[in-house]
Protein backbone atom coordinates (compact mmCIF):
# COMPACT_ATOMS: atom_id res chain seq x y z
CA UNK A 1 0.00 0.00 0.00
CA UNK A 2 1.45 3.36 -0.95
CA UNK A 3 1.97 6.00 1.75
CA UNK A 4 -1.06 8.26 1.91
CA UNK A 5 0.80 11.53 2.44
CA UNK A 6 -1.96 13.55 0.89
CA UNK A 7 -4.05 13.25 4.06
CA UNK A 8 -1.87 15.57 6.14
CA UNK A 9 -2.07 18.77 4.12
CA UNK A 10 -5.86 18.78 3.68
CA UNK A 11 -6.23 18.16 7.43
CA UNK A 12 -4.43 21.43 8.24
CA UNK A 13 -6.31 23.15 5.46
CA UNK A 14 -9.56 21.92 6.93
CA UNK A 15 -8.55 23.31 10.34
CA UNK A 16 -7.71 26.65 8.76
CA UNK A 17 -10.90 26.73 6.74
CA UNK A 18 -12.91 25.63 9.78
CA UNK A 19 -11.67 28.66 11.67
CA UNK A 20 -12.56 30.86 8.71
CA UNK A 21 -15.94 29.18 8.56
CA UNK A 22 -16.63 29.87 12.22
CA UNK A 23 -15.83 33.57 11.74
CA UNK A 24 -17.97 33.71 8.61
CA UNK A 25 -20.90 32.03 10.32
CA UNK A 26 -20.59 34.36 13.30
CA UNK A 27 -20.86 37.23 10.85
CA UNK A 28 -23.89 35.62 9.18
CA UNK A 29 -21.99 34.63 6.05
CA UNK A 30 -21.85 31.27 4.26
CA UNK A 31 -18.49 29.44 4.50
CA UNK A 32 -16.20 29.90 1.48
CA UNK A 33 -16.86 27.44 -1.35
CA UNK A 34 -13.30 26.02 -1.17
CA UNK A 35 -13.77 25.27 2.51
CA UNK A 36 -17.09 23.56 1.86
CA UNK A 37 -15.49 21.57 -0.95
CA UNK A 38 -12.71 20.24 1.27
CA UNK A 39 -15.01 19.60 4.20
CA UNK A 40 -17.43 17.70 1.97
CA UNK A 41 -14.60 15.74 0.36
CA UNK A 42 -13.31 14.64 3.76
CA UNK A 43 -16.80 13.67 4.88
CA UNK A 44 -16.47 10.67 2.56
CA UNK A 45 -15.13 7.95 4.85
CA UNK A 46 -13.75 4.51 4.05
CA UNK A 47 -15.55 3.20 7.15
CA UNK A 48 -18.94 4.31 5.85
CA UNK A 49 -18.25 2.99 2.35
CA UNK A 50 -17.21 -0.38 3.77
CA UNK A 51 -20.42 -0.48 5.81
CA UNK A 52 -22.38 0.00 2.59
CA UNK A 53 -20.51 -2.89 0.97
CA UNK A 54 -21.17 -5.10 4.01
CA UNK A 55 -24.87 -4.31 3.81
CA UNK A 56 -25.22 -5.07 0.10
CA UNK A 57 -23.09 -8.22 0.27
CA UNK A 58 -24.94 -9.61 3.29
CA UNK A 59 -26.84 -12.92 2.93
CA UNK A 60 -30.21 -11.23 3.40
CA UNK A 61 -30.04 -9.91 -0.19
CA UNK A 62 -29.07 -13.38 -1.53
CA UNK A 63 -26.61 -12.05 -4.09
CA UNK A 64 -28.94 -9.35 -5.51
CA UNK A 65 -30.05 -11.19 -8.66
CA UNK A 66 -32.23 -8.74 -10.59
CA UNK A 67 -35.89 -9.75 -10.56
CA UNK A 68 -35.81 -11.44 -7.17
CA UNK A 69 -37.48 -10.03 -4.05
CA UNK A 70 -34.02 -9.72 -2.51
CA UNK A 71 -32.80 -7.49 -5.35
CA UNK A 72 -35.93 -5.38 -4.90
CA UNK A 73 -35.08 -5.06 -1.19
CA UNK A 74 -31.54 -3.88 -2.01
CA UNK A 75 -32.99 -1.32 -4.43
CA UNK A 76 -35.37 -0.09 -1.72
CA UNK A 77 -32.44 0.24 0.70
CA UNK A 78 -30.47 2.25 -1.88
CA UNK A 79 -33.41 4.55 -2.57
CA UNK A 80 -33.93 5.07 1.16
CA UNK A 81 -30.41 6.40 1.59
CA UNK A 82 -30.75 8.79 -1.35
CA UNK A 83 -34.08 10.05 -0.03
CA UNK A 84 -32.60 10.60 3.42
CA UNK A 85 -30.04 13.00 1.96
CA UNK A 86 -32.69 15.08 0.21
CA UNK A 87 -32.01 13.74 -3.28
CA UNK A 88 -35.13 13.70 -5.45
CA UNK A 89 -36.52 10.57 -7.12
CA UNK A 90 -36.25 10.36 -10.92
CA UNK A 91 -37.73 7.00 -11.82
CA UNK A 92 -41.10 6.09 -13.32
CA UNK A 93 -43.82 8.65 -12.61
CA UNK A 94 -41.70 10.49 -10.06
CA UNK A 95 -40.88 7.36 -8.05
CA UNK A 96 -37.41 5.96 -7.33
CA UNK A 97 -37.53 2.93 -9.60
CA UNK A 98 -37.37 2.67 -13.38
CA UNK A 99 -38.79 -0.77 -14.15
CA UNK A 100 -38.19 -3.05 -17.13
CA UNK A 101 -39.04 -6.67 -18.05
CA UNK A 102 -36.42 -9.09 -16.73
CA UNK A 103 -37.06 -12.84 -16.69
CA UNK A 104 -34.71 -14.61 -14.31
CA UNK A 105 -33.73 -18.13 -13.26
CA UNK A 106 -32.92 -19.37 -9.77
CA UNK A 107 -30.20 -22.01 -9.48
CA UNK A 108 -31.01 -24.47 -6.69
CA UNK A 109 -28.83 -27.07 -4.93
CA UNK A 110 -28.46 -30.53 -6.45
CA UNK A 111 -26.45 -29.94 -9.64
CA UNK A 112 -24.01 -32.56 -10.94
CA UNK A 113 -21.55 -32.94 -13.79
CA UNK A 114 -20.07 -36.36 -14.55
CA UNK A 115 -17.87 -37.48 -17.46
CA UNK A 116 -17.95 -41.15 -18.44
CA UNK A 117 -14.49 -42.22 -19.54
CA UNK A 118 -14.32 -45.45 -21.60
CA UNK A 119 -12.58 -48.29 -19.76
CA UNK A 120 -10.65 -51.15 -21.29
CA UNK A 121 -13.29 -53.73 -20.36
CA UNK A 122 -15.96 -51.95 -22.37
CA UNK A 123 -17.36 -50.21 -19.33
CA UNK A 124 -16.87 -46.62 -18.21
CA UNK A 125 -15.16 -44.83 -15.36
CA UNK A 126 -17.24 -42.03 -13.90
CA UNK A 127 -15.40 -38.75 -13.28
CA UNK A 128 -17.52 -36.34 -11.17
CA UNK A 129 -16.54 -32.67 -11.10
CA UNK A 130 -16.38 -30.22 -8.21
CA UNK A 131 -18.79 -27.30 -8.07
CA UNK A 132 -17.13 -23.88 -8.50
CA UNK A 133 -13.63 -25.37 -8.84
CA UNK A 134 -14.39 -27.20 -12.09
CA UNK A 135 -17.92 -26.24 -13.16
CA UNK A 136 -20.89 -24.00 -12.50
CA UNK A 137 -24.47 -25.03 -13.30
CA UNK A 138 -25.83 -22.87 -16.09
CA UNK A 139 -27.42 -19.80 -14.53
CA UNK A 140 -30.25 -19.83 -17.09
CA UNK A 141 -30.38 -23.58 -17.75
CA UNK A 142 -33.67 -25.43 -17.58
CA UNK A 143 -34.01 -27.98 -14.81
CA UNK A 144 -33.37 -31.64 -15.60
CA UNK A 145 -30.82 -34.33 -16.40
CA UNK A 146 -29.15 -34.71 -19.81
CA UNK A 147 -26.76 -37.53 -20.66
CA UNK A 148 -25.30 -37.54 -24.17
CA UNK A 149 -22.18 -37.68 -26.30
CA UNK A 150 -20.12 -34.51 -26.42
CA UNK A 151 -19.50 -32.91 -29.81
CA UNK A 152 -16.86 -30.21 -29.96
CA UNK A 153 -18.40 -27.38 -32.03
CA UNK A 154 -15.78 -24.63 -31.74
CA UNK A 155 -17.38 -21.23 -31.28
CA UNK A 156 -20.88 -22.45 -32.09
CA UNK A 157 -21.23 -20.02 -35.00
CA UNK A 158 -23.13 -20.35 -38.26
CA UNK A 159 -22.32 -17.32 -40.44
CA UNK A 160 -22.84 -17.96 -44.18
CA UNK A 161 -21.90 -14.37 -45.06
CA UNK A 162 -18.51 -14.98 -43.42
CA UNK A 163 -18.13 -18.43 -45.00
CA UNK A 164 -17.94 -19.97 -41.55
CA UNK A 165 -20.02 -22.72 -39.90
CA UNK A 166 -18.94 -24.65 -36.80
CA UNK A 167 -21.85 -27.05 -37.28
CA UNK A 168 -20.98 -28.06 -40.83
CA UNK A 169 -20.16 -31.76 -41.11
CA UNK A 170 -21.16 -32.76 -37.57
CA UNK A 171 -24.42 -34.18 -36.25
CA UNK A 172 -25.34 -32.61 -32.91
CA UNK A 173 -28.96 -33.74 -32.67
CA UNK A 174 -29.58 -34.94 -29.15
CA UNK A 175 -25.92 -34.32 -28.28
CA UNK A 176 -24.16 -31.99 -25.86
CA UNK A 177 -21.99 -29.44 -27.65
CA UNK A 178 -18.77 -28.10 -26.16
CA UNK A 179 -18.39 -24.43 -27.11
CA UNK A 180 -15.78 -21.70 -26.81
CA UNK A 181 -16.70 -18.17 -25.65
CA UNK A 182 -16.44 -15.07 -27.86
CA UNK A 183 -15.61 -15.52 -31.57
CA UNK A 184 -12.54 -16.63 -33.54
CA UNK A 185 -11.95 -12.98 -34.44
CA UNK A 186 -11.28 -10.61 -31.55
CA UNK A 187 -11.05 -6.77 -31.58
CA UNK A 188 -7.26 -6.68 -31.80
CA UNK A 189 -7.01 -9.39 -34.46
CA UNK A 190 -8.45 -7.47 -37.39
CA UNK A 191 -9.57 -3.99 -38.33
CA UNK A 192 -12.66 -2.62 -36.60
CA UNK A 193 -15.00 -3.14 -39.53
CA UNK A 194 -14.01 -6.79 -39.85
CA UNK A 195 -14.54 -7.44 -36.16
CA UNK A 196 -17.96 -5.78 -36.21
CA UNK A 197 -19.10 -8.47 -38.65
CA UNK A 198 -18.19 -11.13 -36.09
CA UNK A 199 -19.41 -9.37 -32.96
CA UNK A 200 -23.08 -10.51 -33.12
CA UNK A 201 -21.85 -14.11 -32.96
CA UNK A 202 -19.94 -13.59 -29.69
CA UNK A 203 -23.06 -13.23 -27.52
CA UNK A 204 -23.97 -16.08 -25.17
CA UNK A 205 -27.63 -15.84 -26.24
CA UNK A 206 -26.70 -16.39 -29.88
CA UNK A 207 -24.60 -19.48 -29.10
CA UNK A 208 -27.40 -21.07 -27.06
CA UNK A 209 -30.05 -20.33 -29.70
CA UNK A 210 -27.85 -21.66 -32.49
CA UNK A 211 -27.16 -24.88 -30.59
CA UNK A 212 -30.91 -25.32 -30.10
CA UNK A 213 -31.51 -24.59 -33.79
CA UNK A 214 -29.14 -27.42 -34.73
CA UNK A 215 -30.91 -29.87 -32.43
CA UNK A 216 -28.44 -30.04 -29.54
CA UNK A 217 -29.77 -31.17 -26.17
CA UNK A 218 -27.37 -29.07 -24.15
CA UNK A 219 -24.15 -27.05 -24.00
CA UNK A 220 -21.02 -27.26 -21.90
CA UNK A 221 -19.42 -23.85 -22.18
CA UNK A 222 -15.67 -23.39 -21.79
CA UNK A 223 -16.19 -20.38 -19.52
CA UNK A 224 -15.78 -21.18 -15.82
CA UNK A 225 -17.94 -18.43 -14.37
CA UNK A 226 -21.28 -18.14 -12.67
CA UNK A 227 -23.00 -16.10 -15.34
CA UNK A 228 -26.74 -15.38 -15.76
CA UNK A 229 -26.13 -13.64 -19.10
CA UNK A 230 -27.69 -16.20 -21.45
CA UNK A 231 -31.12 -16.97 -22.81
CA UNK A 232 -33.39 -19.52 -21.11
CA UNK A 233 -34.74 -22.23 -23.44
CA UNK A 234 -37.34 -24.70 -22.20
CA UNK A 235 -35.94 -28.22 -22.06
CA UNK A 236 -32.37 -27.13 -22.80
CA UNK A 237 -29.51 -27.51 -20.34
CA UNK A 238 -26.11 -25.95 -20.11
CA UNK A 239 -23.18 -25.91 -17.75
CA UNK A 240 -20.12 -23.66 -17.56
CA UNK A 241 -16.88 -25.62 -17.28
CA UNK A 242 -13.19 -25.04 -16.76
CA UNK A 243 -10.00 -26.44 -18.15
CA UNK A 244 -10.15 -29.73 -16.22
CA UNK A 245 -13.39 -30.73 -17.94
CA UNK A 246 -12.21 -29.64 -21.39
CA UNK A 247 -8.91 -31.49 -21.03
CA UNK A 248 -10.69 -34.65 -19.90
CA UNK A 249 -13.07 -34.51 -22.87
CA UNK A 250 -10.14 -34.12 -25.27
CA UNK A 251 -8.01 -36.83 -23.61
CA UNK A 252 -7.71 -39.86 -25.86
CA UNK A 253 -9.15 -38.11 -28.92
CA UNK A 254 -5.74 -37.51 -30.46
CA UNK A 255 -6.40 -33.77 -30.52
CA UNK A 256 -4.91 -30.98 -28.45
CA UNK A 257 -7.42 -28.36 -27.36
CA UNK A 258 -5.10 -25.35 -27.32
CA UNK A 259 -3.63 -26.20 -30.72
CA UNK A 260 -7.10 -26.76 -32.16
CA UNK A 261 -8.38 -23.36 -30.98
CA UNK A 262 -5.24 -21.64 -32.26
CA UNK A 263 -5.75 -23.26 -35.66
CA UNK A 264 -9.40 -22.21 -35.84
CA UNK A 265 -8.50 -18.61 -35.07
CA UNK A 266 -5.57 -18.38 -37.46
CA UNK A 267 -7.23 -20.06 -40.45
CA UNK A 268 -10.84 -19.07 -39.63
CA UNK A 269 -11.72 -22.66 -40.43
CA UNK A 270 -13.90 -24.78 -38.08
CA UNK A 271 -12.51 -27.99 -36.61
CA UNK A 272 -15.60 -29.58 -35.06
CA UNK A 273 -15.69 -33.30 -34.25
CA UNK A 274 -17.50 -35.94 -32.22
CA UNK A 275 -15.41 -36.69 -29.12
CA UNK A 276 -16.81 -40.12 -28.27
CA UNK A 277 -17.11 -38.98 -24.66
CA UNK A 278 -20.39 -38.93 -22.74
CA UNK A 279 -21.29 -36.35 -20.12
CA UNK A 280 -24.20 -36.31 -17.71
CA UNK A 281 -25.27 -32.88 -16.52
CA UNK A 282 -27.90 -32.28 -13.88
CA UNK A 283 -29.26 -28.80 -13.31
CA UNK A 284 -31.87 -27.86 -10.72
CA UNK A 285 -33.41 -24.50 -11.55
CA UNK A 286 -36.59 -22.46 -11.29
CA UNK A 287 -37.40 -20.08 -14.14
CA UNK A 288 -39.45 -16.90 -13.64
CA UNK A 289 -40.54 -15.51 -17.02
CA UNK A 290 -42.61 -12.81 -15.30
CA UNK A 291 -39.58 -11.20 -13.65
CA UNK A 292 -39.26 -7.41 -13.48
CA UNK A 293 -36.00 -5.54 -12.99
CA UNK A 294 -35.38 -1.96 -11.97
CA UNK A 295 -32.89 0.88 -11.90
CA UNK A 296 -32.81 3.21 -8.89
CA UNK A 297 -32.63 6.82 -10.10
CA UNK A 298 -32.26 10.05 -8.13
CA UNK A 299 -31.14 13.55 -8.98
CA UNK A 300 -29.93 16.90 -7.68
CA UNK A 301 -31.24 19.79 -9.75
CA UNK A 302 -28.67 22.28 -11.00
CA UNK A 303 -28.75 25.92 -9.90
CA UNK A 304 -28.29 27.61 -13.28
CA UNK A 305 -31.56 28.24 -15.19
CA UNK A 306 -29.96 27.17 -18.47
CA UNK A 307 -27.21 24.72 -17.52
CA UNK A 308 -29.48 22.74 -15.21
CA UNK A 309 -30.95 21.25 -18.39
CA UNK A 310 -27.62 19.42 -18.75
CA UNK A 311 -26.56 16.51 -16.55
CA UNK A 312 -23.67 14.50 -15.22
CA UNK A 313 -24.71 10.87 -14.67
CA UNK A 314 -22.97 8.86 -11.95
CA UNK A 315 -23.79 5.17 -12.14
CA UNK A 316 -22.94 1.71 -10.84
CA UNK A 317 -24.71 -1.60 -11.14
CA UNK A 318 -26.41 -2.79 -7.98
CA UNK A 319 -27.09 -6.35 -9.06
CA UNK A 320 -24.96 -9.47 -8.86
CA UNK A 321 -25.42 -13.21 -9.47
CA UNK A 322 -27.71 -14.40 -6.70
CA UNK A 323 -27.12 -18.06 -5.79
CA UNK A 324 -25.37 -20.45 -8.19
CA UNK A 325 -26.19 -22.44 -5.99
CA UNK A 326 -23.61 -20.94 -3.62
CA UNK A 327 -24.16 -17.42 -2.31
CA UNK A 328 -22.45 -14.92 -4.62
CA UNK A 329 -21.97 -11.84 -2.39
CA UNK A 330 -20.64 -9.52 -5.12
CA UNK A 331 -18.71 -7.29 -2.73
CA UNK A 332 -16.14 -6.05 -5.24
CA UNK A 333 -18.46 -6.62 -8.22
CA UNK A 334 -20.27 -4.37 -7.67
CA UNK A 335 -21.33 -3.44 -4.15
CA UNK A 336 -18.12 -1.41 -4.11
CA UNK A 337 -19.25 0.67 -7.09
CA UNK A 338 -22.63 1.45 -5.55
CA UNK A 339 -20.94 2.28 -2.23
CA UNK A 340 -18.70 4.83 -3.96
CA UNK A 341 -21.70 6.31 -5.78
CA UNK A 342 -23.56 6.62 -2.47
CA UNK A 343 -20.57 8.30 -0.82
CA UNK A 344 -20.43 10.85 -3.63
CA UNK A 345 -24.20 11.35 -3.53
CA UNK A 346 -24.26 12.10 0.20
CA UNK A 347 -21.35 14.53 -0.03
CA UNK A 348 -22.90 16.40 -2.97
CA UNK A 349 -26.36 16.51 -1.42
CA UNK A 350 -25.36 17.67 2.04
CA UNK A 351 -22.49 20.05 1.25
CA UNK A 352 -24.72 22.65 -0.41
CA UNK A 353 -21.97 23.46 -2.90
CA UNK A 354 -23.38 25.40 -5.88
CA UNK A 355 -23.62 23.18 -8.97
CA UNK A 356 -24.90 24.73 -12.17
CA UNK A 357 -25.63 21.44 -13.93
CA UNK A 358 -27.88 18.69 -12.63
CA UNK A 359 -26.50 15.43 -11.23
CA UNK A 360 -28.25 12.11 -11.89
CA UNK A 361 -27.47 8.99 -9.84
CA UNK A 362 -28.34 5.56 -11.25
CA UNK A 363 -27.96 2.19 -9.54
CA UNK A 364 -28.42 -0.10 -12.52
CA UNK A 365 -30.12 -3.47 -12.45
CA UNK A 366 -29.45 -6.54 -14.60
CA UNK A 367 -25.89 -5.67 -15.61
CA UNK A 368 -24.97 -9.29 -14.98
CA UNK A 369 -27.93 -10.48 -17.05
CA UNK A 370 -26.86 -8.73 -20.23
CA UNK A 371 -26.27 -5.07 -19.29
CA UNK A 372 -30.03 -4.61 -19.50
CA UNK A 373 -30.57 -1.85 -16.93
CA UNK A 374 -28.21 0.62 -18.57
CA UNK A 375 -29.52 -0.31 -22.00
CA UNK A 376 -33.04 0.50 -20.80
CA UNK A 377 -31.93 3.74 -19.14
CA UNK A 378 -30.13 4.97 -22.27
CA UNK A 379 -33.28 4.22 -24.28
CA UNK A 380 -35.42 6.03 -21.66
CA UNK A 381 -33.10 8.59 -19.98
CA UNK A 382 -34.24 10.88 -17.20
CA UNK A 383 -32.47 13.73 -19.01
CA UNK A 384 -31.70 13.50 -22.74
CA UNK A 385 -28.50 11.72 -23.74
CA UNK A 386 -27.63 14.72 -25.91
CA UNK A 387 -27.75 16.86 -22.76
CA UNK A 388 -25.62 14.47 -20.70
CA UNK A 389 -22.19 16.08 -20.64
CA UNK A 390 -20.53 13.15 -18.86
CA UNK A 391 -21.27 9.68 -17.53
CA UNK A 392 -19.03 8.42 -14.71
CA UNK A 393 -19.37 4.66 -14.31
CA UNK A 394 -18.11 2.77 -11.26
CA UNK A 395 -17.31 -0.88 -11.91
CA UNK A 396 -15.57 -3.21 -9.44
CA UNK A 397 -13.73 -0.54 -7.45
CA UNK A 398 -13.26 -2.27 -4.10
CA UNK A 399 -9.85 -3.90 -4.28
CA UNK A 400 -6.55 -2.49 -5.49
CA UNK A 401 -4.03 0.31 -5.18
CA UNK A 402 -4.40 2.21 -8.45
CA UNK A 403 -7.34 3.72 -10.31
CA UNK A 404 -8.14 3.18 -13.96
CA UNK A 405 -10.09 5.70 -16.02
CA UNK A 406 -11.47 3.61 -18.87
CA UNK A 407 -12.00 5.67 -22.06
CA UNK A 408 -10.01 8.52 -20.53
CA UNK A 409 -7.90 8.72 -23.68
CA UNK A 410 -11.07 8.94 -25.76
CA UNK A 411 -12.26 12.02 -23.86
CA UNK A 412 -9.27 14.27 -23.10
CA UNK A 413 -11.52 17.03 -21.76
CA UNK A 414 -12.75 14.67 -19.02
CA UNK A 415 -9.33 13.17 -18.41
CA UNK A 416 -7.82 16.62 -17.91
CA UNK A 417 -10.23 17.28 -15.03
CA UNK A 418 -9.65 13.84 -13.49
CA UNK A 419 -5.87 14.16 -13.71
CA UNK A 420 -5.86 17.70 -12.33
CA UNK A 421 -8.13 16.88 -9.37
CA UNK A 422 -6.08 13.79 -8.56
CA UNK A 423 -2.77 15.63 -8.63
CA UNK A 424 -4.12 18.49 -6.54
CA UNK A 425 -5.98 16.53 -3.88
CA UNK A 426 -5.79 12.73 -4.00
CA UNK A 427 -2.33 11.69 -5.24
CA UNK A 428 -3.19 8.14 -6.26
CA UNK A 429 -1.84 6.41 -9.34
CA UNK A 430 -4.55 7.07 -11.94
CA UNK A 431 -4.19 5.78 -15.48
CA UNK A 432 -6.28 6.59 -18.54
CA UNK A 433 -6.91 4.07 -21.29
CA UNK A 434 -8.48 4.14 -24.73
CA UNK A 435 -11.58 2.11 -25.53
CA UNK A 436 -12.75 1.31 -29.04
CA UNK A 437 -15.91 -0.25 -27.51
CA UNK A 438 -16.09 -2.88 -30.23
CA UNK A 439 -16.68 -6.08 -28.25
CA UNK A 440 -20.02 -7.22 -26.83
CA UNK A 441 -21.07 -4.91 -23.99
CA UNK A 442 -19.82 -6.09 -20.61
CA UNK A 443 -20.20 -2.89 -18.59
CA UNK A 444 -22.91 -0.27 -18.24
CA UNK A 445 -20.54 2.27 -19.78
CA UNK A 446 -20.89 0.58 -23.17
CA UNK A 447 -24.45 1.72 -23.84
CA UNK A 448 -23.60 5.33 -22.97
CA UNK A 449 -20.61 5.22 -25.31
CA UNK A 450 -22.79 3.83 -28.09
CA UNK A 451 -25.19 6.74 -27.44
CA UNK A 452 -22.27 9.18 -27.92
CA UNK A 453 -22.25 10.24 -24.28
CA UNK A 454 -18.73 11.18 -23.05
CA UNK A 455 -18.10 8.34 -20.61
CA UNK A 456 -15.44 7.33 -18.12
CA UNK A 457 -15.58 3.89 -16.52
CA UNK A 458 -13.62 3.85 -13.28
CA UNK A 459 -12.06 0.64 -12.04
CA UNK A 460 -9.24 -0.25 -9.66
CA UNK A 461 -6.36 -2.70 -9.80
CA UNK A 462 -2.88 -3.51 -8.62
CA UNK A 463 -1.80 -4.63 -5.20
CA UNK A 464 -0.99 -8.10 -3.93
CA UNK A 465 -2.87 -10.76 -5.88
CA UNK A 466 -5.10 -13.18 -4.02
CA UNK A 467 -4.26 -16.90 -4.13
CA UNK A 468 -7.71 -17.73 -5.50
CA UNK A 469 -10.12 -16.42 -8.13
CA UNK A 470 -12.86 -14.07 -6.97
CA UNK A 471 -14.50 -12.85 -10.19
CA UNK A 472 -18.02 -14.31 -10.38
CA UNK A 473 -17.35 -16.74 -7.54
CA UNK A 474 -18.54 -17.13 -3.95
CA UNK A 475 -15.21 -15.69 -2.77
CA UNK A 476 -16.07 -12.12 -3.87
CA UNK A 477 -16.85 -11.22 -0.29
CA UNK A 478 -16.22 -8.30 2.05
CA UNK A 479 -12.92 -9.68 3.34
CA UNK A 480 -11.18 -9.00 -0.01
CA UNK A 481 -12.10 -5.29 0.00
CA UNK A 482 -9.48 -2.55 0.51
CA UNK A 483 -11.69 0.34 1.66
CA UNK A 484 -8.99 3.03 1.34
CA UNK A 485 -9.10 2.82 -2.46
CA UNK A 486 -12.87 3.33 -2.37
CA UNK A 487 -12.46 6.43 -0.23
CA UNK A 488 -9.87 7.91 -2.58
CA UNK A 489 -11.95 7.15 -5.66
CA UNK A 490 -15.14 8.53 -4.11
CA UNK A 491 -13.35 11.74 -3.16
CA UNK A 492 -11.92 12.00 -6.67
CA UNK A 493 -15.30 11.45 -8.32
CA UNK A 494 -16.83 14.02 -5.96
CA UNK A 495 -14.24 16.64 -6.97
CA UNK A 496 -14.53 15.83 -10.67
CA UNK A 497 -18.32 16.05 -10.51
CA UNK A 498 -18.28 19.49 -8.88
CA UNK A 499 -15.78 20.72 -11.46
CA UNK A 500 -17.79 19.36 -14.40
CA UNK A 501 -21.03 20.71 -12.96
CA UNK A 502 -19.64 24.23 -12.98
CA UNK A 503 -17.39 24.30 -16.07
Amino acid sequence: MKPRLHRALPFFLVLTFSAASAIAQAQGEAPPVDQRLLTAMHSISSHTLLDYVKEMASPKYKGRLTGTPEYAASAEWTAGLLAGWGIKPAGDKGAWLQSFPNPYTLVLPGSELVLQIPAGDGGAIKRPYVLEQEYFPGSTSDTGVISAEVVYAGYGITAPELNYDDYAGVDVKGKIVLLEPESPVMPNDKDAETFKKWRPYSFHDYKIRNAVKHGAAGVIYNYLLANPNAVFVKGFGFTSVGRAVVDDVFAGTGKNHEALVKGIRSALRPASFATGRTITMKNVTEHHPEGVGSNVIGWIEGSDPVLKQEAIVIGAHLDHLGFNPLLMPGAHDNASGVAVMLGVAEALATAKIPMKRSIVFVAFGAEEQGVKGSEFYVAHPFMPNAKTVAMLNLESVGRGESIGAGSGRNFPQLWEVIDRMNQKYIHRAVNASANANLARPRQDAAHFLWANVPTISFGVGGGKPLPYATYHTSKDDVDIITPEIMEDLAQLVFLVTVELANK
